[in-house]
């Protein structure tokens, strides 16, 4: 079989299942294909060495990323089509002590693929009523919550003439639409460099892929302050954890009062059904300035609603308990 088919086949299947991530590791002289469903990580198949390499090449191949250096990390995205359907994915590969690849592929799934999308639509029209100002919002949740896919769709349904420009590393999703440029630190382009380059291109909307230092930090916040809407993620455990990792990468407290408008967090949620549906809880940020703890009630009322309607199971109410 053509290896090409090989990988059609894995990712079909995967995608069938609405796995979030595929894993190829190496265990001596065989590699180990495994795929993670709602949260559990499976055996798909047990490949000889030489094959693995073949696919894992192929898709390094497809994804732009150097096929000889096999040790060093590397990231790289690509499309994959099934059907009329485009779905985006997300590489990343690291050689271990003896030199040997492992490699691990995102895929992205668009809300229009996810069952009934979210449990509390209400929760995303409460983020684009308050995207009718300028200022800085800001998305939370754990990798692989979808958070980059709700940013795309928020800002598809606000925009009618204005200019959109993303700044992500890499690019998960290709949109005709907007400017997206990409980090590459090779060419010493890292986002606050492109944010700065963005800000003279004046857009009406950024979309920054993630504030992960103080310098991307900054210039995020500054874009914001400069009358632009920044719509970007942040690694928290909670919503106001956000504030928190603002406050430890050194924005002052005063332009987070300035700048911030919404922080959300999001998970997706296996369903009784085999699917999965966003739970998104949204808040202005004046109310939670405030607070030094933060309260999970509204978001345990939605799961507990979610139960009561037979959508989630008592387990999965336990699990996202607290987020």
């Amino acid at each position: 079989m053509e290896i090409s088919q090989q990988m059609d086949g894995l990712l079909n299947d995967a995608i069938k299942k609405r796995a979030s991530d595929i894993y190829f590791l190496p265990m001596g002289d065989v590699y180990q294909i495994k795929i993670r469903n709602q949260q559990e990580v499976v055996l798909w198949d047990q490949v000889r060495y030489l094959t693995a390499r073949r696919l894992m090449n192929y898709c390094k191949y497809l994804a732009d990323m150097a096929l000889s250096e096999q040790r060093r990390p590397q990231l790289g995205a690509m499309q994959w089509h099934i059907g009329d359907t485009k779905y985006a994915l997300r590489l990343s590969s690291v050689g271990n002590f003896n030199d040997d690849e492992s490699m691990v592929i995102r895929i992205i799934y668009s809300l229009a693929d996810i069952e009934g999308t979210f449990f509390n639509q209400d929760q995303v029209q409460l983020i684009s009523e308050a995207s009718q100002k300028r200022g800085l919002m800001v998305f939370s949740g754990p990798t692989g919550s979808g958070k980059t896919t709700t940013i795309y769709n928020l800002v598809r349904d606000l925009v009618t003439d204005e200019f959109v420009m993303t700044i992500e590393d890499p690019i998960e999703i290709q949109e005709a639409g907007f400017l997206q440029l990409q980090v590459n630190h090779e060419a010493g382009m890292d986002y606050s460099d492109l944010i700065k380059v963005g800000l003279r291109h004046r857009p009406d909307i950024f979309i920054i892929g993630e504030i992960r230092d103080s310098v991307t930090a900054e210039a995020a916040v500054k874009a914001a302050l400069s009358g632009h809407l920044v719509y970007t993620t942040v690694h928290a455990q909670d919503p106001l954890g956000v504030i928190k990792r603002l406050l430890q990468l050194g924005v002052s407290s005063d332009f987070i009062a300035q700048a911030l408008r919404v922080i959300a967090y999001q998970r997706l949620i296996p369903t009784t059904m085999g699917g999965q549906r966003a739970l998104l809880m949204a808040h202005d940020f004046k109310e939670l300035q405030s607070k030094s703890t933060y309260d999970w009630g509204r978001w345990q009322d939605e799961l507990e609603q979610a139960r009561r309607a037979g959508l989630v199971s008592k387990q999965m109410v336990q699990k996202y308990w607290q987020g």
